[in-house]
């Protein structure tokens, strides 16, 4: 139930007879306005003036005194920080937080343009450091959800500076982001936080990397330390986001493999180490396991699944046919543990990344093998009864836990 859905439908409600019209102000009373709309524009507008503010001062920066180029970089940036607090302390969190946050991207715009003044940027990675610090120290000490966020988009924009422009992986930065922000999450579970913060850390996994010049496989095992942090988390909701984009990534990368994998020059890039590999793997697994079993969430070990090291396999049909069959078994898992949970999402989840392989494998099995209107007929009726047929078992599911309800 949604206050939406009362303001929409409750009239009508009243007019059949369901509620009283008493009842339906008493139920709008219970939930309040969502105000979280309303609350993103202050947010939205102070990035907006800063970026402005930005623009501007860049466009004559170099026609200002030096002097006065500095007054303007500390002013702008302790006026927002004093105007934040100001705003807070009168009770309008959401100004306050968004002029914080304006504060904050100035004060990383104060670090590049200082540091272009007096030529300092060369190639030192510091003072971007620092910037990236600032932002998890004002988390802390704000507790806010927004800078969180903002947090790690810098982090990812400081790793992209460093390795990008300046040649070099700052693994302070990383490790600041994810003890720093990860613990701040852990304390604080949050989905959207847990996503995001996900997201970041896979940026910057992905670039060091490319930075080693190592075999790309090598990205899966950072990013499945972060899916194993997830199964430690008391708050399930907290610890599924945190988990959903390592296991799109892996999923990806599996579809990937099956898609393109019969060529064995391709499963060759793809292999590092044998033993050096398997150890750190395994190492991942088992703590990921650990955690499952200390949370009672050892159902969803299957999830693992992806994680198999297929591209070790020769390339050809047997390594195609081998990761169809993980894909399956994969997809097949989410769908069993969905209807073992009754979890309509989870349902549809499992549906769609089974219609997907089921596509995948028909491309890859049967596109030589018959005429192309054939293929695209036959391939649209399996599809579409699959899809009908799932949806039937889902629908049978959800209507036997309606009926068991007391």
């Amino acid at each position: 139930m949604s206050r939406t859905l009362l303001e929409t439908d409750g009239a009508q409600w009243v007019q059949k007879g369901i509620i009283t019209e008493e009842q339906r102000r008493q139920l709008l009373a219970l939930y309040a306005t969502d105000e979280r709309a309303i609350g993103l524009l202050p947010l939205l507008g102070s990035l907006l003036v800063g970026l402005s503010a930005l623009s501007l001062i860049a466009a004559n920066w170099q026609a200002l005194p030096e002097l006065l180029r500095l007054g303007l970089l500390l002013g702008s940036m302790i006026g927002a920080y004093a105007a934040g607090e100001y705003f807070r302390r009168r009770g309008n969190g959401n100004v306050g937080m968004g002029l914080v946050a304006l504060g904050l991207i100035l004060f990383g715009a104060g670090i590049v343009l200082t540091s272009q003044l007096y030529q300092l940027i060369g190639y030192d990675l510091t003072g971007l450091l620092a910037w990236a610090v600032a932002g998890m120290g004002l988390t802390w000490l704000y507790r806010s959800r927004f800078l969180f966020l903002l947090t790690v988009v810098i982090g990812g924009v400081v790793q992209g500076y460093n390795t990008g422009q300046l040649g070099a992986f700052s693994y302070l930065t990383a490790a600041f982001t994810a003890i720093g922000l990860g613990w701040y999450w852990w304390r604080r579970p949050d989905s959207l936080a847990g996503g995001v913060l996900a997201g970041g850390l896979l940026w910057q996994a992905a670039l060091l990397v490319n930075h080693l010049h190592i075999k790309i496989t090598w990205f899966f095992i950072p990013a499945m330390l972060i899916y194993a942090f997830g199964d430690w988390q008391p708050n399930r909701p907290a610890g599924r986001s945190i988990q959903g984009p390592p296991l799109v990534a892996a999923f990806l990368f599996t579809l990937g493999l099956a898609l393109f994998g019969e060529s064995d020059y391709y499963a060759g890039e793809l292999r590092p180490p044998l033993a050096a590999y398997l150890a750190a793997l395994a190492g991942v697994v088992a703590i990921s396991l650990w955690g499952k079993q200390r949370r009672g969430r050892l159902s969803s070990a299957t999830d693992w699944l992806l994680l198999l090291p297929g591209f070790y396999f020769t390339g050809g049909l047997p390594l195609a046919i081998a990761t169809l069959v993980v894909l399956y078994a994969y997809s097949g898992s989410v769908l069993l543990r969905a209807h073992q949970e009754q979890n309509q999402d989870r349902v549809t989840l499992g549906t769609v990344l089974f219609i997907l392989t089921t596509a995948v494998a028909y491309f890859k099995l049967t596109w030589g093998f018959m005429d192309k209107s054939l293929f695209f007929l036959l391939g649209g009726i399996l599809l579409l009864g699959l899809s009908w047929y799932l949806r039937r078992r889902a629908a049978h599911t959800f209507a036997d836990k309606t009926i068991l309800k007391p």
